[in-house]
């Protein structure tokens, strides 16, 4: 599933030099949302460090390793299965606002919560996935709260379309959570470049 999401890779370092519009960065400096923003960045950190021992608890294919060359031959059997990829996120700047940037947040950890969450009772251990689907509902709850802050709806209403996986076997259950797995890993990545972008208590990621 690296393959699918190499399109949101981000250039951490330009997007830290490019400055913030003006409405994004009073946003940004509020207290309260530097609080909420630090607890993002400890539990996206937590789901990143948890990620390799749910994977080894679930996935018992030798051939299926996360961050592996070999995943980007896998691409076909994602779309059999039907994992649709990550939302593309980029850092905040005047071509892709906080607003954008935390709504492909949103989006893209409600998906990998619903994939989870469909793969997770054909597994045969579940305790180290049900962790991890706590942990990115958990952190979807905090990007929400930053996006109240932006005055956008009160709500925010969930993605338009629901996960269908097609998993006929035990195989095709094993490639879902490892594609599942490799691809959230990947997302959660980015999420914590785009975080620690906005984090003002940060002065060496903004220095790198």
């Amino acid at each position: 599933m690296h393959i699918l999401i190499v399109f949101a890779c981000y250039m951490a370092s330009a997007a830290r030099s490019a400055p913030l519009p003006e409405n994004s960065s009073a946003l940004v400096e509020d207290s309260q949302f530097q609080e909420i923003l630090q607890k993002s960045r400890s539990l996206t950190q937590k789901i990143l460090d948890s990620i390799p021992d749910t994977h080894k608890s679930c996935v018992h294919t030798e051939t299926l390793q996360l961050n592996s060359s070999e995943n980007a031959k896998l691409a076909t059997m994602a779309s059999t299965i039907g994992i649709p990829r990550a939302p593309v996120l980029r850092a905040v700047s005047e071509n892709f606002t906080l607003e954008a940037g935390l709504r492909a947040m949103h989006d893209g950890l409600q998906l990998h919560q619903e994939l989870l969450t469909s793969i997770s009772p054909r597994l045969g251990m579940k305790k180290n996935v049900a962790v991890l689907i706590s942990d990115v509902r958990d952190l979807k709850i905090q990007i929400v709260k930053m996006q109240k802050m932006t005055q956008m709806q009160a709500t925010v209403p969930p993605m338009s379309t629901s996960v269908e996986l097609r998993l006929p076997g035990d195989y095709y259950v094993q490639v879902a959570a490892h594609l599942t797995l490799d691809q959230l890993r990947a997302f959660s990545q980015d999420v914590a470049r785009c975080l620690r972008s906005l984090d003002l208590s940060d002065d060496d990621g903004k220095e790198s």
